[in-house]
């Protein structure tokens, strides 16, 4: 669930099972065009990927003109690359808006779905 969409990114909660999981962080709405913008609202498959950059993961999948789409760590929302990054708390890192403790619950999230090979999100403003 979205809770605030600006230029410093777009900021939300992540809930599995109905129980929230973490913070999450996107760049901010542009249109969704690649590298650059939060994915639009709706309902998305995630897959277990394994990527050359982050390691095992999930891929969102199915948005449109988009692919690629991962969780993952990082506390900015330059950070991104037009993913979705995990925290434990919103906050700031200097003067810049972001998650932190983004490694502990990108772990915490690979534990909660160790067992899943996919499962589905929906992404709400």
């Amino acid at each position: 669930m979205r809770l605030e969409k600006g230029e410093e990114g777009t900021f939300g909660v992540l809930r599995l099972d109905g129980r929230v999981q973490c913070v999450t962080l996107e760049p901010p709405e542009r249109g969704n065009r690649v590298g650059v913008s939060c994915i639009p609202a709706g309902v998305y498959t995630c897959r277990r990927v394994d990527s050359p950059t982050f390691g095992p993961t999930f891929e969102v999948a199915d948005v449109p003109g988009r692919t690629a789409i991962l969780f993952h760590q990082g506390n900015l929302a330059r950070d991104t690359h037009g993913c979705i990054l995990l925290g434990s708390r919103f906050g700031r890192l200097g003067p810049e808006r972001g998650v932190l403790d983004s490694r502990a619950a990108f772990r915490e999230f690979l534990d909660s779905c160790a067992a899943d090979q996919a499962f589905q999100v929906e992404i709400t403003e």
